[in-house]
């Protein structure tokens, strides 16, 4: 009996030390967000361009910087669905929370900055307006400011998260710890025929294809 107890024993101690031994390649999976991939399968890179385009078909094509409601502006400050969903839009560049090039993750923070050659090449970064209180809402326009993260470029930043086999965009940076922020799906908010990104309730679900 006392050798029954013994070994028993001995198991109990054996047993825990064996289950509690890291591995180190899942340790890697879990720290490690997975890649956004392409609709051709590719890890999305920032520094290409890609074209962000509706997953559901019939409702609008992809995204563009317009002047529909800021009218005083001189770069483009809203940003539009088109209505015709073989218009791909304008493509976009990502650049990551570290700026360095390489596979952009989903849930971590990026800019989003609208390509193009034009004067205000760098004035199509995405940032968080301010809440609109006639139309009660928050909208997504350009005019951010690309890397340097922190509370002062709090609106910059935005993330693409996995939404069933696609992708939706949400506002919900975290480059500042203490800062308190709003967590919410970007979608589209439609005014006079007009479909404006905003933070809605049902997300945009998209999809990245990268330009040639």
């Amino acid at each position: 009996m006392n050798t029954l107890l013994l070994l028993f024993s001995l198991s109990l101690s054996i047993i825990p030390f064996t289950l509690c031994v890291p591995n180190p390649s899942r340790i890697l999976l879990a720290s490690s967000s997975s890649p956004v991939v392409d609709i051709n399968g590719d890890e999305v890179q920032a520094g290409p361009n890609y074209f962000i385009l509706p997953v559901i078909r019939g409702k609008g094509g992809g995204l563009y910087p317009s002047n529909v409601k800021q009218h005083n502006s001189t770069c483009p400050r809203d940003i539009i669905q088109e209505t015709d969903e073989v218009q791909q839009g304008l493509p976009v560049v990502f650049t990551r929370l570290d700026g360095k090039k390489g596979v952009v993750r989903v849930s971590t923070d990026v800019n989003v900055r609208f390509y193009t050659p034009t004067i205000c090449a760098r004035e199509t970064i995405w940032k968080l307006g301010e809440y609109d209180d006639k139309l009660k809402q928050y909208f997504v326009v350009t005019g951010g400011v690309e890397g340097n993260p922190g509370p002062k470029t709090l609106g910059n930043w935005f993330k693409i998260e996995e939404f069933g086999s696609d992708y939706k965009f949400v506002f919900c940076p975290t480059v500042c710890k203490f800062c308190k922020v709003i967590c919410k799906d970007v979608g589209v908010f439609m005014k006079d025929g007009v479909r404006f990104l905003a933070l809605c309730d049902t997300p945009f679900k998209v999809m990245f294809k990268k330009t040639f």
